[in-house]
């Protein structure tokens, strides 16, 4: 890791409780998702398919560490941002938090209806955004490459709804954008914007760990399915 640091960055470098990019263990996953990376850019895109295609896409409880997801290996819109924000800080990537709310309706080919009808009509959704070459930049990392297809093979989304899940490190990349009710704004971290989320009332998944685990069952199994 070659580069500086950009100055007056320290918000979007340092470690919070959830963004836990001080965790040792992330800090080494880090430098080897990084490996042979001579820029930003290029450890910022490193990144960004780790955290897409290693991470898969499935329901989690909305407060877990990013060193956690990591070791997990799943997770959903709350808690890949949040991972993805703390590997871009482990590496001297200055990253924020970007939260908006987004319709029940994005959810409905791809949720157990069970679940489903016990959605608020609107829920949570966030982003990671990068900064590079004096510019923060959009890099949504949510659906891992198989999920992906699998959407467009079972025609449960369509290539008008999702153009594109690639990123060039260079161009926004927003694939919420179909669904957004409300802009709420940028956070230095998820922490922050989960404080946000809770005072609004806005749709969180269970924090209940027994309730969650039956919840995310069922939704997970239903990921898996789409992937098949």
């Amino acid at each position: 890791m070659a580069w500086q640091k950009p100055e007056g960055m320290g918000e979007y470098l340092k470690a919070t409780k959830l963004c836990d990019c001080d965790n040792v263990k992330l800090k080494e996953k880090a430098k080897e998702i990084i490996k042979g990376a001579e820029t930003p850019k290029e450890a910022a895109l490193k990144i960004f398919y780790f955290v897409r295609d290693d991470i898969l896409f499935g329901v989690d409880y909305p407060d877990v560490k990013a060193s956690q997801t990591l070791e997990k290996g799943r997770g959903f819109c709350l808690t890949k941002t949040n991972l993805q924000i703390a590997l871009l800080r482990a590496v001297g990537i200055p990253a924020r938090c970007h939260y908006v709310h987004v319709s029940r309706e994005s959810h409905k080919k791809t949720t157990p209806r069970f679940f489903y009808n016990r959605l608020p009509m609107v829920t949570s959704h966030t982003w990671c955004e990068c900064y590079l070459s004096g510019e923060w930049i959009v890099c949504e990392a949510l659906l891992d490459k198989a999920y992906y297809e699998g959407t467009l093979r079972k025609g449960i989304h369509t290539k008008e709804e999702f153009p594109t899940i690639d990123w060039d490190g260079e161009t926004n990349l927003i694939l919420a954008k179909p669904w957004i009710v409300k802009d709420v704004g940028t956070f230095p971290s998820w922490d922050d914007a989960m404080i946000k989320a809770k005072e609004e009332g806005t749709g969180l998944p269970p924090s209940n760990r027994l309730f969650g685990w039956f919840i995310f069952f069922l939704g997970n199994r239903r990921t898996n399915d789409i992937r098949k």
